[in-house]
Order: C-alpha cells, then structure tokens, then sequence
C-alpha cells in the first residue's frame, strides 16, 4: 500500500518552471527534479498527428524538428498533464505527468 501511495506521489509535479524558451523543469512531489529540452520533447510528443492511434508507431520524424524549436506557451491539463505550443505551430500534444516523468526516468 505504501509502494502505491510513493509511485502516486512520484508523479504529482511540485514545481513547473519554464527556464527559457527551451528548457522546462519540474520538481516533484517526491523532491526528483527533472530537466527537459524543449526540442527533445516536440519530438516525442505524444500526439495522434505525432504517433499513429492504432500502432502506436511514431509517425514523426525526430530530424524534422529543429533543434531551435521552442515553448511559445505551456498550460496545465487537468491536474494530470502539460500542453504545449510549440514555435513550429504544433498544439495538439497532452503530454501526461506520467509520461513527463516518465522520459526523466529514461535518462
């Protein structure tokens, strides 16, 4: 029960801080601070535009995305995830704070 109740707390972000315009941190409730690169994470948005809904397949292309893209805007979905405007007009990706920590955890 304990175990469930820590992984929860992992993913809940403490602190959401836009560095730059390419650089986002977030500290989580279990005091993990993650740093993300805004252009690492346009290419792996989770997107259906991004990632074929049926296979799971990324359809985006990693090179396609600059390494200039930046974080125009970012809001808060709910209490479970991020969206971002991306400088390249992209909108439409929910990136879940699972998923954010998640991609820290790969590192």
């Amino acid at each position: 029960m304990v175990e469930i109740a820590q992984r929860r707390q992992a993913i809940e972000p403490r602190e959401i801080s836009q560095e730059s315009n390419t650089e986002l941190r977030i500290t989580w409730a279990d005091d993990r601070v993650c740093n993300y690169d805004a252009a690492a994470l346009r290419r792996v948005c989770p997107c259906a535009q991004c990632v074929n809904e049926w296979t799971g397949q990324r359809t985006l292309k990693p090179e396609v995305i600059s390494d200039e893209v930046e974080i125009n805007d970012l809001t808060i979905v709910g209490r479970y995830a991020l969206n971002f405007r991306w400088s390249d007009g992209h909108e439409t990706g929910i990136y879940s704070f699972q998923y954010l920590r998640d991609l820290c955890e790969q590192r």
